[in-house]
């Protein structure tokens, strides 16, 4: 197995005020981020991973107010300079920065992303997204969501262009001879001309080759359309955890479309997201967990709910079939997999189910607690590796802790690593120079 850190909500749905957050150093503070950095690089973990979005939720009834009472997935950060901080006080682990392809240019992540490359020593991959959510829409200019398809080829062309760019300054064009004050090969710089549908692009990139060339490149979309298209470029996946079943299925569509693409299925892995308390009883777990489900509101629940789906669930009759709600948010460009694509998965299309039905199961997805692991490291270790075995044994887990930081993410580092480590269940520790050898081991 290989683990990564899942810190995009590191702060957010309560974790700020529960019991191991820092009093006197709060979000954005950068000390909490290597705290958790060294930590996590002293037990092995590979990737510390940060998602991204640039609006406030705003979709559960039309305002964005329940979110900022509750701290709903806000407030975000471009954390590329808290990457960067993390990065000067470790040597070895890596980090994954999220950005875009709907709205973002794909010059400028290219060229941010070769900076933080060369910042990091080559610790760094790229997370890209194709964005379904009407609060970043809104923040760049957009009257409506862009259409699923057409977001996924978008970002076809964006990684096209991308990938172009970090080509089209090779490593071995830099001569640097101080004898001669030489510095490059002419004949190996080159632009790339692009012209798209979406994107016009001369180039070459002005910038120094980066240490791993470009970022490991990751994706997670799981609709047929996404897999496909991350088929493409995808080194490493992030894909979501909960049933056995689901999660074999994603592998078998994630091989089907790699072979499709030319491409050798057994060495792109997948992360799989798994929520995870760790105590050092399980009496101890299960008295943190309480802490959790304590923490959300009504109000609270429908503002993720509405925001990660793209649709506002306050609108929902008393009644209805699952394939009825899936018609509306396609209706509306929202997003059909995550947690309606695992209700349409666990209870079928045809199922009939109540509003507060629909919210019961919200609120376990809303707390993760619907597919959390909970208790010793022995126990949660045992888990693991039942379902390693099960899907297919290439990747591993990317932990989220609903505990406060750091203290959440030290139990993972302090406890549950290590007793896999003593299993012998993880890839050995930092073998390569950069992120993408480390991965490949």
């Amino acid at each position: 197995m290989h683990t990564a850190f899942d810190l995009s909500f590191a702060h957010t749905e309560g974790r700020w005020a529960r019991p191991g957050s820092w009093v006197g150093a709060p979000f954005p503070d950068v000390r909490i981020y290597q705290e958790i950095a060294r930590t996590a690089e002293r037990a092995g973990v590979d990737l510390l991973f940060f998602g991204d979005g640039s609006g406030i939720p705003d979709t559960w009834r039309g305002s964005m107010d329940a979110a900022v009472e509750w701290g709903i997935q806000w407030p975000r950060h471009d954390m590329g300079p808290v990457v960067a901080s993390m990065a000067a006080v470790t040597e070895h682990i890596g980090f994954g920065l999220t950005y875009s392809s709907t709205f973002a240019h794909p010059f400028t992540v290219a060229r941010l992303l070769n900076s933080l490359d060369h910042v990091t020593g080559g610790r760094l991959a790229f997370n890209v997204v194709a964005s379904a959510r009407g609060a970043d829409a809104a923040n760049y200019g957009f009257a409506e969501r862009m259409d699923h398809d057409e977001r996924y080829d978008r970002m076809s062309e964006f990684m096209t262009v991308c990938r172009a760019l970090w080509a089209s300054v090779p490593a071995e064009a830099i001569v640097a001879d101080r004898s001669t004050g030489r510095y490059a090969d002419a004949a190996l710089v080159h632009p790339i001309d692009h012209v798209g549908t979406h994107f016009r692009v001369k180039g070459p990139l002005a910038s120094a080759p980066s240490p791993q060339g470009w970022p490991v490149l990751v994706q997670a979309g799981n609709s047929p359309k996404g897999i496909a298209t991350s088929a493409e470029f995808v080194e490493l996946v992030f894909g979501f955890g909960g049933s056995v079943a689901g999660q074999q299925r994603h592998r078998a569509a994630l091989d089907a479309a790699l072979t499709a693409a030319g491409r050798d299925a057994s060495a792109v892995g997948i992360l799989w997201a798994t929520q995870a308390i760790v105590g050092r009883s399980a009496r101890e777990a299960a008295e943190r967990r309480d802490e959790v489900a304590a923490f959300w509101h009504p109000e609270a629940v429908g503002a993720f709910l509405s925001h990660n789906v793209g649709f506002d669930f306050s609108t929902l009759p008393s009644r209805f079939t699952l394939d009825e709600l899936v018609a509306e948010i396609t209706r509306v460009n929202g997003a059909q997999g995550g947690f309606v694509g695992a209700l349409v998965g666990e209870l079928g299309g045809a199922a009939s189910i109540t509003r507060d039905e629909l919210f019961e199961h919200g609120w376990r997805h809303a707390t993760g607690l619907d597919h959390t692991l909970c208790g010793t490291a022995s126990e949660v270790a045992d888990a693991l590796e039942e379902n390693f075995a099960a899907t297919g044994s290439r990747g591993g887990y990317m932990f989220a802790s609903p505990l406060a930081a750091p203290s959440g993410y030290g139990d993972l580092s302090e406890l549950l690593v290590p007793e896999l480590r003593r299993r012998g269940a993880l890839a050995p520790r930092y073998p390569g120079r950069t992120l993408r050898e480390n991965l490949a081991a």
